[in-house]
């Protein structure tokens, strides 16, 4: 059983910053990617951002140049640094684990925490 424990989600205004983080926990043997998803009301989830274990990155269109993602391979933990934040932006943010805890890769997701952007 793995868990996901996500933290730094809030209300921002429009052209804020906010850090997501969230830390993976249980039994894990191997973290191939981690990422963070977001799903705004009425919209299918969506991916955001996503880092392998040999650091490569990846970003949806909509975030290039103001979201950053990283990870402390040694805390099991994923960061995503949002600045220059959009009304758009806002949705609940999922975190995002491929990991092995035995013998097979599975995927693994937290629980949600909650971006809204004013405007």
């Amino acid at each position: 059983q793995v868990q996901l424990v996500e933290s730094g989600g809030g209300l921002v205004q429009v052209g804020g910053s906010l850090r997501l983080s969230c830390t993976a926990s249980g039994r894990i043997f191997s973290i191939k990617t981690m990422g963070w998803y977001r799903q705004a009301p009425g919209k299918q989830r969506e991916q955001v951002a996503t880092i392998s274990s040999a650091a490569s990155t990846n970003y949806a269109d909509s975030v290039k140049g103001r979201f950053t993602i990283s990870r402390d391979n040694a805390k099991n933990t994923v960061y995503l640094h949002m600045n220059s934040l959009k009304p758009e932006d806002t949705a609940v943010y999922y975190c995002y684990l491929y990991y092995s805890g035995s013998s097979s890769y599975q995927n693994a997701w937290g629980q949600g925490t909650q971006v809204t952007v004013s405007s």
